[in-house]
């Protein structure tokens, strides 16, 4: 009987059974002061990119680096190579860390990607495109620094009117893309105190690489 239980397990996993696996995620902001829009987080296949180093972004992700509105991403979670979309449930604040649990059911979903908008920026992001998770066994975990950068879709003005974070209130989300046009690493906040006479911010808003770390934990 306990042999033909095996046999059966056996069949249905090579038949493409779902095989769950656990993972917990922890994001701390190491900014001073720069708050983080909600985590994104996006679970998926190789065939999916968040971003392309030196290539334009999405609309989608264009939205999350200028207002740090994260619903388009969410959205990925209906395309076929994406098992699931997770947000935080608030903004994340310097020094401040948040835990998420990912169950994951399809053998192929070996990829994590992440992003959050700094929100005292135009449009800058702490992210990572498809971190792999494929070498991580039950009880292991692996920690990653998120490097900051520049969305390429908004000039880095600073300004009162376009910094949508509280450092300002300012207009989020413009379709017009005046940058240019593709996602590098942040050149980094000059500020009013650096004398960019643009700027709303201060000394306190510059932000170094990395701007946040993520630690992925397989639980089994």
């Amino acid at each position: 009987m306990f042999r033909l239980s095996l046999v059966g397990l056996t069949a249905l996993v090579l038949a493409g059974c779902p095989l769950q696996k656990e993972y917990t995620v922890t994001v701390e902001n190491l900014t001073d002061a720069q708050p983080m829009s909600p985590v994104t987080l996006v679970a998926h296949r190789k065939h999916f990119e968040l971003f392309e180093v030196g290539q334009p972004v999405s609309v989608a992700l264009e939205k999350l680096a200028e207002s740090g509105d994260n619903s388009d991403v969410m959205k990925y979670s209906k395309r076929r190579s994406v098992e699931d979309t997770v947000s935080g449930a608030a903004p994340l604040a310097p020094g401040a860390s948040e835990t998420f649990t990912l169950q994951l059911n399809h053998q192929k979903t070996r990829y994590l990607s992440v992003a959050s908008m700094l929100v005292n920026t135009n449009d800058a992001l702490v992210a990572e495109s498809g971190i792999d998770l494929r070498k991580l066994k039950p009880g292991q975990s692996i920690t990653l620094a998120l490097p900051v950068w520049d969305a390429g879709t908004e000039a880095n003005s600073e300004s009162l009117l376009s910094v949508p974070g509280p450092a300002a209130n300012g207009e989020g989300f413009n379709a017009d893309r005046d940058d240019a046009d593709h996602i590098r690493i942040h050149p980094g906040v000059l500020s009013k105190d650096d004398g960019l006479s643009t700027s709303i911010l201060s000394y306190r808003h510059r932000v170094l690489n990395p701007g946040a770390k993520i630690t992925i934990q397989r639980v089994w």
